[in-house]
């Protein structure tokens, strides 16, 4: 017979059965649902907002003449309206070139992906079309597709020096030769906007008392080509 002190309760002993929720495990659970609920709220609200710049073409253009997405991307207004800024593509971009947009591109164009060639350069590997959730950035023939166009700047050092001839050494395509006065001429038929020379263009570090970010080549996008052909401002 076991014994026991009088007015002792056994399964004061024993392990508790039930545990008694707690203030504190019921403000973790609203705690997720508020943050679940928030999140679910600001991706709606980017695809408003990105629905919304649709019908702004000035705006558009003006963009499309001064960044470079990432090839395989959607016409302007609808890249918007699709893109989820979830930084997929800047994540799995193994040479390192897709950048973000910043406040400086308005609030509907913030962090969206955008090829920065001080970066990195572009390989057109379709990495970033493979992992895009919403087809903002499609797939595209490797060989054929183009996203801009290398032109000099007044930068150049082999403008005034014929002592540089980086760009022509590192362009992958050969789409760089040098004439008869050891100045660089990119081939339109042969470049595809791929942004190594402008990556490697020493200007900046030979020049930098001058001011500036600007190299002595960069890849310019087609809009703002065309613009510059029509009269306007590159």
């Amino acid at each position: 017979m076991t014994n026991m002190k009088p007015g002792t309760d056994a399964r004061a002993d024993g392990p508790s059965r039930t545990q008694p929720t707690t203030d504190a495990s019921v403000d973790v659970g609203r705690r997720r649902v508020l943050e679940g609920t928030a999140a679910v709220t600001g991706v709606a609200a980017l695809f408003a907002l990105g629905a919304a710049a649709g019908s702004d073409h000035a705006e558009d253009l003006d963009f499309s003449k001064r960044a470079v997405r990432p090839p395989g991307s959607a016409e302007e207004s609808e890249f918007l309206a699709r893109c989820l800024r979830c930084d997929r593509c800047r994540s799995v971009c193994h040479t390192s070139v897709i950048g973000m947009t910043d406040w400086s591109d308005g609030l509907v164009r913030l962090r969206t992906p955008v090829l920065d060639f001080r970066l990195g350069h572009c390989d057109f590997c379709g990495l970033c079309a493979r992992v895009c959730p919403t087809g903002a950035i499609l797939p595209f023939p490797k060989e054929t597709t183009k996203v801009g166009l290398a032109v000099l700047t007044e930068r150049c050092i082999a403008l005034r020096t014929a002592a540089c001839r980086v760009c022509e050494e590192k362009c992958p395509y050969d789409a760089v030769t040098l004439d008869e006065h050891k100045v660089p001429v990119i081939d339109p038929e042969i470049c595809n906007g791929c942004g190594l020379c402008e990556n490697v263009c020493p200007a900046n570090v030979f020049q930098s008392y001058r001011t500036g970010v600007e190299r002595g080549i960069v890849v310019r996008p087609f809009a703002a080509l065309e613009a510059r052909d029509k009269g306007g401002a590159a």
